[in-house]
């Protein structure tokens, strides 16, 4: 990451990042029983982990993440969907650090946790 004070280039920085610098960028908060397991107080969101919403309209909604959108900085999470005009549903998209982790997908990489 950059080694400047400059509110201007912190923004750059943040807005231009690649998408493996995103994905560290994009972690939530794991949920209590998770924290005191794992020793680790957040971790980079993935497909299929199982989240809580815990701010903005959709509070205490929960469901299982179908999408990481690095490009737009939103996950979208199963049955957090809205009615459209035309009577077609629209997944609603969430910032991940307002929701918090309640199931991880574990794989061999995440074991290492």
């Amino acid at each position: 990451m950059t080694k400047t004070i400059s509110r201007r280039k912190q923004r750059k920085a943040h807005f231009t990042a690649p998408s493996h610098v995103r994905r560290v960028i994009m972690s939530a908060a794991l949920s209590k029983d998770l924290r005191a397991k794992y020793n680790v107080r957040c971790v980079p969101i993935r497909k299929d982990d199982e989240v809580k919403i815990k701010r903005g309209s959709q509070k205490g909604r929960d469901g299982k993440v179908t999408c990481v959108y690095r490009k737009k900085w939103v996950i979208h999470v199963d049955k957090v969907t809205r009615e459209k005009a035309n009577g077609g549903t629209v997944q609603i998209p969430v910032h991940p650090s307002n929701v918090e982790v309640t199931k991880l997908k574990l794989d061999n990489d995440r074991k290492k946790l």
